[in-house]
């Protein structure tokens, strides 16, 4: 038996101005064929576990398409028409399929088909016709619509944040196209849509509510004739009709028993609906609470989350710990201040104008007397799992920096989110050194610096990202929609 494989995987934030391009996927990862499964197998990636699944199950497994941006703005018309049309063209050249394995990020959203997810995966299940089974894996921050849910069997979304469980839950899937395929198991499944946004503060699985809120979905899988299912906590940063969480359950051949276990799940969120609004802390509380911990404690940007699609550049802490020469760390995306540095060259000073560039939301540009203290390529690795299965990373040329009051800044020329620790040791930067760490992220960043941080705090920052829906101009997006809305 032969089981085909596609990926196309991009998180859009729609406040972001900047486009996201064919270029943009090409730039981070667009595979086809054997390329594919050398790069892929042994990562911590869903596909990785798709390979290791179907090999278990002595299954042959066909690398068809794996393309990924890293989270940016709305994809253009031409990027998803290209998508598109290539990934039809590689299906065509994989010859007889008896099942596919698809990986959607579940938060794509493209200039005109903003359900870009559920267009694609549509085209795909017209294409292969309505009997071949389907199985998908999600990242749990989609925003899931019916079309996504209708074109597959079934759906399987990982179910840890930070993101440590995509091979097993890669491996989840091929274990259950192959039951599909030897006629075991008939998947049928069902999705729940409750009017609800968990905040995105909240959205830590091993930390109170979600924890109690995952806690009782695995209690659902052991009961009969279930095969699986997922708890989609939402994406708030792509303003779509489908913006909110989602519950979906596969069942064994029982539809009913499908919808009626996603509305109970759905339930469960909106019974317990208050406990899921945000908490944070603000700026200077948040240095005053760091100073007061024995370091290096770290402080999650959440206005400029790297990993929801923000720029990188959100100065607004870093002001605050430079006012205060307060011993810390800070990785801004500055192509511009990092060249200079690179040119003005190692142990030379330099006056720079560092970050919030890229628009007006995330601060003003920090401006200081500098010294270069080193110069990076800014490619490093890590092969411990961490949050978005990568193992490669290339913040492109690189220089680190520090300012007279003690502030080091890490000025980079490509956007990266603070994925690993190999984005300061690969800098000859030892985290143990600082007192206070900045981190670009909310959750993601907790998987790569809990073994050097004592603390890490929540900070209510302004930005693309901010934590404080509120604050975002959303018009497409459903209503009532909780909290924005009482239900």
């Amino acid at each position: 038996m032969r089981v085909g494989i596609i990926a196309i995987q991009h998180e859009s934030n729609t406040f972001l101005d900047r486009p996201t391009t064919i270029d943009d996927f090409r730039r981070d990862v667009f595979l086809t064929g054997d390329a594919i499964r050398e790069k892929y197998s042994p990562a911590h990636h869903e596909v990785g576990g798709f390979f290791q699944g179907l090999a278990e199950a002595d299954i042959q497994a066909v690398p068809i398409l794996h393309t990924r941006a890293i989270p940016s703005g709305v994809i253009t018309a031409e990027c998803c028409d290209e998508l598109v049309e290539h990934t039809l063209r590689e299906l065509a050249r994989a010859g007889d399929l008896e099942g596919l394995l698809v990986a959607p990020h579940g938060a794509a959203v493209s200039a005109v088909h903003r359900d870009f997810d559920g267009h694609w995966l549509s085209i795909l299940r017209k294409t292969v016709g309505p009997r071949m089974p389907m199985i998908c894996t999600l990242d749990l921050h989609a925003n899931v619509s019916r079309r996504m849910v209708d074109a597959c069997n079934a759906t399987i979304a990982y179910r840890t944040n930070p993101h440590l469980d995509q091979r097993a839950r890669g491996i989840e899937a091929a274990k259950l196209i192959a039951r599909t395929l030897r006629c075991e198991v008939k998947p049928t499944q069902a999705g729940a849509f409750p009017p609800i946004q968990i905040n995105i503060e909240r959205q830590h699985t091993t930390e109170s509510p979600c924890r109690e809120l995952y806690g009782f979905a695995d209690e659902m899988l052991n009961r009969p004739g279930v095969l699986a299912n997922s708890v989609v906590l939402g994406f708030p940063y792509a303003d779509v009709a489908e913006m909110g969480s989602t519950t979906i359950v596969t069942t064994d051949n029982d539809p009913a028993l499908a919808q009626k276990l996603a509305d109970e799940l759905a339930q469960y969120i909106l019974d317990y609906r208050t406990d899921f609004l945000g908490q944070s802390v603000p700026v200077e509380q948040a240095i005053d609470d760091a100073i007061a911990t024995p370091g290096p404690v770290c402080l999650l940007d959440m206005g400029d989350n790297v990993g929801g699609g923000s720029p990188g550049d959100g100065t607004i802490i870093a002001h605050a710990i430079h006012r205060r020469e307060v011993r810390g760390f800070v990785c801004l995306n500055d192509p511009e201040a990092a060249q200079i540095a690179i040119n003005t060259g190692a142990g030379q000073r330099a006056n720079l104008k560092m970050g919030a560039k890229a628009d007006a939301r995330h601060g003003e540009p920090l401006q200081a007397s500098v010294t270069v203290r080193s110069i990076h390529d800014g490619k490093y690795s890590d092969h411990t799992p961490r949050h978005g299965g990568s193992v490669d990373f290339n913040m492109g040329p690189s220089a680190v920096v520090q300012t007279e009051t003690g502030l080091t800044i890490l000025l980079t020329s490509r956007r990266t989110p603070p994925f690993s620790l190999g984005m300061m040791t690969s800098c000859d930067l030892d985290p143990k050194n600082f007192q206070v760490i900045v981190a670009k992220g909310v959750h993601a960043p907790v998987a790569a610096y809990r073994s050097v941080c004592t603390r890490f705090i929540r900070v209510d920052t302004p930005g693309i990202t901010t934590a404080n829906m509120g604050l975002l101009e959303y018009r497409h997006r459903r209503k009532p929609l909780y909290p924005l809305e009482e239900i």
